[in-house]
This record gives structure tokens, C-alpha cells and sequence, in this order.
């Protein structure tokens, strides 16, 4: 700046000098770089044609009038901003989070113990993918958890997935849940509300010194439709906490405290997403979740609030950038974490996720819910999995029964799915439901469409069994869930340290997520105070964070 280059017009009476430190910055590269260091305070200045420009360093002072010297008015601030000021403080605060990030679960243990310790670790709420696997391996897996990161850490659960045809082994996880202190339950695939649910959310429930209510356990509750929300943010059905109650499965206090809570204070809109999704859009459903959580919150006049996160989509910065800017109490990645070293995917898989481009999905019929219609969002490149399984469900709703297959087409199942004969697969399938839920042995054996169900059901289970073990010669068969974020993900890491799987981290992609995200609502806010930012601003590129 020259000496005397005094601009006036400011009416907060604050001027901004360079000193001896204090820089313009009008390159666009400096800029640029000056914007995506979000810790360091920066300054916007009116320049002496007018016009904005950035400054970094200097000094503000305070005067009515142009102090003496090189002086320029003072438009605005740009304060620091820090990954972890991102989204809603409370949440850090209640679940012991550094971030308001959540490594979300994938099913099967795709989501692993590890995977929960490291984002646990980094300040990170990390859950582990319980659905589909044994109680006995859920158990091993929780163990692992508490070893990894003692009894005082709370900021890790597990997933609980609504099992309405198997309402016993629901009940199985919750009872271990229960018994294993685990305090942070993720629910999933509901439509409404379960006495098992009902039972983990009210356990524990108490007053504290203060009059207030302590929850001893929280429920977080992934949802894509506003009425199954509201199921969520009400309290328990009455009649479903005096049967509890009866019962002995709680107690009259934790039933009266509960019937003054929502079920969950952490309600996540699941977006357009991997596996279970109804492929909504995050700009219609989180704004439609958030004004539904106001009006539920003065309705039953709660004492605090329900958070409302995001999920669906976020493969980029920019992507949980706007989830933040729309409201979002917390993010929630999925599709992403299954390529990341963690995770429980086979290498195999997690190479076929890394090459995936956005269009690169498909839906295709749900195992556990195959007869209801519902389905999962997969990886449809490098695998047939979503179109033999359309074609199962399409065989589903036109035959009787196995015997009522065409020749033709049980030929083609027997030799490119099952590779079996179908008496033979049923045996197999037959003997595991035996062991696991007698009564749908019983049912298939009455009902010639359920025991087809049963047994198609069986191929889409090991899909994913297969995914996770790298079964070779089953590569066309691999069910890998995964939502557009994955795609978009593998864009933006592209010729970067995150481009190959085995470089990918859980704790590094998340951590430039939120860097990334960062930066780029400091662009925005930069851009809103009239500056011309150049829109490399808003593309953050992955880096070694520490």
C-alpha cells in the first residue's frame, strides 16, 4: 500500500492498518490460500476505488475518523473457523464427540470394530455394523470396542436394524446391548416403533441431582420419511410402555420418565444412500425433518432438543458444507467408510468402490425385507447382482411356488445363482432357519411362496457374505452397498494421497471432510461479504491431516 492511501466510508469507525506484518491480498492464489487456512482471522477492506479486498495481519483500530497513516475502512471479519465448531455444540457435549462427524454403520460388520475404535479415537462418533451378524459375534465385536477404548468413552454404539420377521433375534441384540453397556444404539430400517426400542430407550432412564432426566441410553434413529420420524421424535407408545412395564422388562419410573421423551434425540435424514434409502434428495428431506422437529418439540413440550443430522450424498466437502449450512446438527458418512482400510469389504471390493463413479448404483431387492418389496441401494459396476436380484423378485411375484418356476428360468437359477439345485439350496436354507427362527421353517413348510421367499432371500444374504470374503469366482454376485457419495467421493480424491484403498483411512477422509468443509463455508462467507472469489476457493483438496 502506498503511503497516505486512506479510504473513508466505514460506519463502525473501524480501520484497518498493515503495520509491519499486514498484507492485501488480491492474487487469487494467496487468496485462495489464505481462505483455506481456517484458523488464521482474516479481514475484508474497502479499497480505495470502492471496492473488497482480503487482508491478512495488520491491525483494527477504532476511530471515528481515519487514524493517521496507511489506513483502509474495515467491511467485516472473517473469524476462524475450526472443523469442530461445525454443526450443533450439544452434540459434541452429550455424546463425548470432538466433531459432529458420525462414521456411520454398515451392516454385516462392514462397519468393524476397528473402524468404530478409530473414528471413536479421533473425536469421531463411530458405529459399529451389527445388522446381519450373530449375537455371538456381536458380542466378540463389542468386546474388541471396550478393550480399544476403555469404559469411560462414549462416543462409539452399535446398529440396531428392525427385524420384523425375526422378532426374536431383535430381541437377542438388544438383551446383549443391554448387558454389555453399550449406550449408544443406531436404528435402523423401522417404520414404527418396536417394544425393543422402546425397551433399550427407557432402561435407565432416571432424575438427576438437578430434577432433570438422565438418559442412560441414547438412540440415533436414520429415517427418510417424515412419518417415520415422527414415530422417533414422539414419546413411546403408552400402551406398548404399560405392556413393558408389566412385563418386568422396565420399571414404573422408567416408564414414566419415558413417556415425557422423545424415543430419539438424534434423528438422522438419510438421504439418497447406500443399502436401505428412498432415494430422496438431502435439500428436501433434511428442511422437511428440521421443521417437523420444531413443531414435534413445542407439541410435547421437550425441556431440550432433538439434533437432526444428515446423511445421504456426503462424499465431498462441499456436499457436508451444505448439510451444515441447511441445519444439520451432525453428518453421517456410509458408502464412503466401506473403501476406507477398516473397513470389513474384502480388498476385492473395496477396489471395485474406488473405481466407482457416481451413476455407478443400482436398487435391488432388500434380503431382510424381500417379500415387502423394499429395497437396497448397490454398486452395479463390476457386478450383476442388482439385475439377478430384480429378476428373483420378479419370479417372487409371478410364481406360486418353486414348482411353479418355468423350467427355463429355474435352469438359469440353479446354474448362474444358486448353482444348486433349488431342493438342494432349500436343505441348506431349511437348517439355518431351523436354528435361528424355527417359526419360519414352519410357516415355509404351510405356505409354497414363503418357502420360495426363503429361499431367494438366500442369495442375496451371501451377495454380501461373499463381498465381505472376497469370494473370487463370485465377483458377478457381489452385494456391496453404495450411494452416489462414493462416486462423487472417488472424483475428489483423485490424484490425491486418498486415491487407492489401502491409503484410505476412516480417520483421514473424515477429518478432510471436515477440514474441507470448513474452508469451504469460509469461501462462502468470504463470497456473501462481496469479495470476487475465485471458485477454487470452494475446492478444497485432500491432505495428511495430523
Amino acid at each position: 500500500m502506498s503511503p497516505g492511501m486512506i479510504t473513508t466510508g466505514t460506519s463502525s469507525g473501524e480501520w484497518w492498518s498493515p503495520g509491519t506484518d499486514g498484507m492485501i491480498l488480491s492474487d487469487g492464489a494467496a487468496m485462495i490460500e489464505a481462505l483455506h487456512q481456517v484458523r488464521q482471522p482474516l479481514a475484508v477492506v474497502v479499497t480505495t476505488d470502492g471496492g473488497r479486498a482480503l487482508a491478512v495481519g495488520g491491525a483494527v483500530l477504532q476511530s471515528p475518523t481515519p487514524p493517521a497513516g496507511d489506513v483502509l475502512a474495515l467491511h467485516g471479519r472473517l473469524g476462524a473457523i475450526y472443523p469442530e465448531w461445525l454443526g450443533e455444540r450439544a452434540f459434541a457435549e452429550v455424546h463425548g464427540c470432538r466433531f459432529a462427524y458420525v462414521v456411520g454403520e454398515m451392516a454385516r460388520g462392514i462397519a468393524t470394530a476397528r473402524m468404530a475404535v478409530a473414528a471413536a479415537e479421533a473425536g469421531f462418533m463411530g458405529f459399529f455394523g451389527s445388522a446381519g451378524l450373530s449375537v455371538t459375534a456381536i458380542d466378540q465385536a463389542l468386546g474388541e470396542i471396550n478393550a480399544g477404548l476403555g469404559p469411560e468413552r462414549g462416543n462409539w454404539g452399535a446398529n440396531l436394524i428392525h427385524s420384523p420377521q425375526e422378532p426374536a433375534a431383535e430381541r437377542a441384540v438388544v438383551d446383549l446391548f443391554l448387558s454389555r453397556g453399550v449406550r449408544r444404539v443406531s436404528a435402523s430400517a423401522f417404520m414404527a416403533m418396536s417394544p425393543e426400542i422402546v425397551r433399550y430407550m427407557a432402561r435407565g432412564l432416571a432424575r438427576d441431582a438437578n430434577g432433570g432426566i438422565y438418559r442412560a441410553n441414547h438412540v440415533f434413529a436414520k429415517v427418510s420419511r417424515a412419518e417415520v420420524a415422527r414415530h422417533f421424535m414422539s414419546p413411546p407408545p403408552p400402551a406398548m410402555l404399560r405392556e413393558l412395564a408389566a412385563a418386568g422388562a422396565i420399571d414404573a419410573t422408567e416408564a414414566e420418565l419415558a413417556a415425557g421423551l422423545p424415543v430419539a434425540e438424534d434423528i438422522t435424514a438419510e438421504a439418497d444412500s447406500g443399502g436401505h434409502t428412498d432415494n430422496r434428495a438431502l435439500t428436501v428431506l433434511l428442511p422437511q425433518l428440521l421443521a417437523l422437529r420444531d413443531e414435534m418439540t413445542i407439541e410435547h413440550g421437550y425441556a431440550r432438543g432433538i439434533r437432526v443430522g444428515a446423511a445421504g450424498g456426503l462424499g465431498t466437502p462441499t456436499a457436508v458444507a451444505a448439510a451444515f449450512a441447511m441445519g444439520a446438527s451432525y453428518v453421517l458418512t456410509g458408502s464412503i467408510n466401506q473403501a476406507a482400510r477398516e473397513s470389513g469389504l474384502s480388498s476385492e471390493g473395496r477396489a471395485m468402490l474406488a473405481e466407482a463413479e457416481p451413476p455407478d448404483v443400482a436398487m435391488a431387492p432388500a434380503a431382510d425385507m424381500f417379500e415387502l418389496g423394499v429395497e437396497v441401494q448397490v454398486l452395479k459396476r463390476g457386478t450383476l447382482f442388482a439385475q439377478r436380484g430384480r429378476r428373483l423378485y420378479d419370479l417372487y411375484r409371478s410364481c406360486a411356488g418353486l414348482d411353479d418356476i418355468p423350467a427355463d428360468a429355474r435352469q438359469q437359477l440353479e446354474r448362474d445363482l444358486f448353482r444348486a439345485p433349488l431342493d438342494e439350496v432349500w436343505a441348506n436354507t431349511r437348517a439355518f432357519f431351523a436354528e435361528r427362527e424355527p417359526a419360519e421353517v414352519e410357516r415355509a413348510e404351510r405356505e409354497p411362496k414363503h418357502k420360495m421367499a426363503l429361499v431367494f432371500r438366500t442369495y442375496l444374504f451371501m451377495g454380501a457374505q461373499w463381498a465381505r470374503e472376497g469370494v473370487a469366482e463370485r465377483r458377478a454376485d457381489y452385494q456391496i452397498w453404495c450411494g452416489p457419495a462414493m462416486g462423487a467421493f472417488n472424483d475428489w480424491a483423485r490424484n490425491s494421497f486418498l486415491v487407492a484403498p489401502e491409503d484410505r483411512t476412516v480417520v483421514q477422509m473424515a477429518r478432510n471432510l471436515m477440514e474441507g468443509a470448513a474452508a469451504t463455508t469460509r469461501a462462502q462467507q468470504a463470497r456473501a461479504m462481496g469479495l470476487a472469489v475465485p471458485s477454487a476457493a470452494f475446492q478444497f483438496r485432500p491432505r495428511p491431516l495430523g
